[in-house]
């Protein structure tokens, strides 16, 4: 099958042979995988470029430790959501309020130069955090839009003693002109690299005005953009974040259990919402996805233990059963 690629793809590929560093490289890949047409034609092509990314990736992050252990962070448990905002919105004091990790927290600007992950849980679950460096920071690290990108959603912070809504704006424009666009604000002439979900923050509410500058924030975008009101230092609100932070991540829990025997409520399986049965049954073994029959199933069936078979959608909270 041929490929029919755009014209804008022979562009940016015309813009990678003509880079210099890894870094312009990178992005002009990124930007030839985002116009490329999703068919079985360019399956071959789209696994070479992510070769081809993923190669000088490594190469770039070789520059120095620092870089180099930023860039590496792979995906821990249900999902990575990176934290990003202006200096001094408090990302850092948020991320060590909710997790185990120790980030930088510091009275002055830009004090965040490095991306540290950190565990929050979440009910049953935990979600993994980043902390990021600042957003246009005088010395943006190269690696952070490439971070970004990666991640399955962004937490933005603002400072509610401030103006929220012109740090959103800033925001959405830093974000922009990585290629990210979150479903707000203007992206005419720019071809998007990633569209990423996004929840908004207002942090610092302990302090006097917070909650009326607050008010601003879903008066503008609170039909497109779930967002909540907290205090990092005071631990306001950070049960309510949370819950909204699942809810937009788009995934459910599924729990398993064997005949006769109570289900493991502990660790549950996560999948994106949208599931059915056969994709849990993958999950658990490889056997199951080839060999499954039906499952019994307990929660979102109109019985108890109801028999389903591979296609049911899956809900949050459900048990299944499987026989083969």
């Amino acid at each position: 099958m041929p490929a029919n690629l755009p014209p804008q793809y022979f562009e940016a590929e015309k813009n990678y042979r003509a880079a210099k560093t890894p870094e312009e490289k990178i992005a002009a890949l990124e930007e030839m995988l985002a116009i490329m047409p999703h068919h079985k034609g360019t399956d071959h092509l789209r696994a070479e470029l992510r070769a081809k990314i993923a190669k000088l990736t490594q190469l770039a992050g070789k520059k120095s430790s620092v870089q180099r252990t930023s860039m590496m962070i792979e995906k821990e448990g249900a999902a990575q959501v990176a934290v990003v905002g202006l200096t001094g919105s408090g990302k850092s004091q948020l991320v060590g309020a909710v997790t185990n990790a120790s980030p930088a927290v510091a009275d002055y600007p830009f004090a965040t130069q490095t991306a540290t992950p950190g565990m929050m849980p979440f009910e049953n679950v935990q979600i993994q955090l980043i902390d990021t460096p600042p957003l246009a920071s005088p010395t943006m690290p190269w690696w952070l839009p490439h971070m970004l990108r990666r991640t399955d959603a962004l937490l933005i912070v603002t400072d509610l003693a401030g103006d929220p809504l012109a740090q959103m704006e800033a925001v959405i424009e830093e974000l922009l002109k990585m290629r990210i666009d979150i479903g707000v604000g203007k992206a005419e002439g720019v071809v998007i690299l990633s569209q990423k979900k996004a929840i908004v923050v207002g942090n610092k509410l302990d302090l006097p005005g917070a909650r009326e500058n607050f008010a601003a924030l879903p008066a503008k975008y609170g039909e497109k953009l779930p967002m909540v009101a907290i205090s990092a230092k005071e631990k306001i609100n950070l049960e309510e974040m949370k819950g909204k932070i699942y809810q937009t991540l788009g995934i459910i829990r599924v729990y398993t259990k064997a005949p006769g025997q109570k289900p493991d409520f502990n660790e549950p399986i996560v999948l994106p919402r949208g599931s059915r049965l056969v994709e849990a049954a993958g999950v658990v073994h490889k056997d199951f996805l080839a060999r499954l029959k039906y499952a019994r199933l307990w929660g979102s069936g109109k019985h108890d233990g109801i028999m389903v078979k591979r296609d049911h959608l899956l809900q949050d909270g459900d048990v299944i059963e499987l026989h083969i």
